[in-house]
């Protein structure tokens, strides 16, 4: 062998090595990782992948969808009655339009009478408990009556206006407000008022039916917020 063919030979070795050993280490800086591929520049080039930026284009043609139309829960709104109640009326049909605070229905009950009684007595009540117990508070100051007949005029007046506070919250709970209730003014129906500017969605109840503390009459929807959820498969759309 002469020479030049030893020195080829020397030169090509020297090249192979060198190539596997730059092939070894690119290999090993890959590190793998979970969910996930990835790819040195050659095997990248070898399998011939492209890629590219998003891009917004038109498309002609009709596309078939799925989807449902909803709101937000803020803005549907179930209407109940906490006390219950016997449906006197109703003028309320799906798909009519409502305004927060009209009238939608009319319910009555004994019970509503009862609680305006209830109500009514223990605020005249109130009024000559409130009358002895300022008494007392000044016949205790100056030592004209005992500490304990004092103490019992005050737990009395704190009960008392704790039960008008309670009576209170509770006619509030069916439409009547306390500081226009007078003995002149009871009455076994109240009125039911719509909470929101919307349309009636259902209604689940017919005139003389007793209603529940757990029952929804009606359900109201506003549509201000509305929003549409579609789903669109690849092999529905126009090429």
């Amino acid at each position: 062998m002469n020479k030049t063919i030893q020195y080829f030979l020397y030169s090509t070795c020297i090249t192979t090595l060198f190539a596997c050993q730059s092939a070894a280490k690119e290999e090993q800086q890959v590190e793998s990782k979970p969910n996930q591929i990835q790819l040195t520049d050659a095997q990248f080039k070898s399998v011939g992948l492209l890629t590219d930026t998003m891009q917004i284009q038109t498309l002609q043609g009709d596309v078939k969808v799925n989807g449902v139309i909803d709101v937000p829960p803020q803005n549907m709104v179930s209407v109940g009655i906490p006390l219950g109640g016997f449906l006197k009326s109703t003028h309320l049909l799906p798909g009519m339009k409502v305004k927060k605070g009209e009238v939608i229905a009319i319910l009555e009950d004994q019970q509503y009478i009862q609680l305006q009684q209830d109500y009514l007595t223990a605020l005249a009540e109130f009024s000559f408990i409130d009358k002895e117990y300022k008494r007392q508070q000044e016949l205790n100051q100056s030592k004209a009556i005992s500490d304990k007949s004092y103490e019992q005029i005050k737990a009395t007046y704190q009960k008392q206006k704790i039960a008008i506070k309670a009576l209170s919250e509770k006619l509030k709970l069916i439409g009547v407000q306390p500081e226009n209730l007078n003995e002149n003014n009871i009455s076994k129906s109240i009125n039911l008022l719509s909470p929101i500017n919307g349309f009636v969605s259902k209604v689940n109840m017919n005139v003389g039916r007793y209603i529940t503390g757990s029952d929804v009459l009606f359900e109201l929807v506003n549509p201000d917020d509305i929003h549409l959820n579609l789903t669109v498969y690849e092999k529905t759309l126009p090429v």
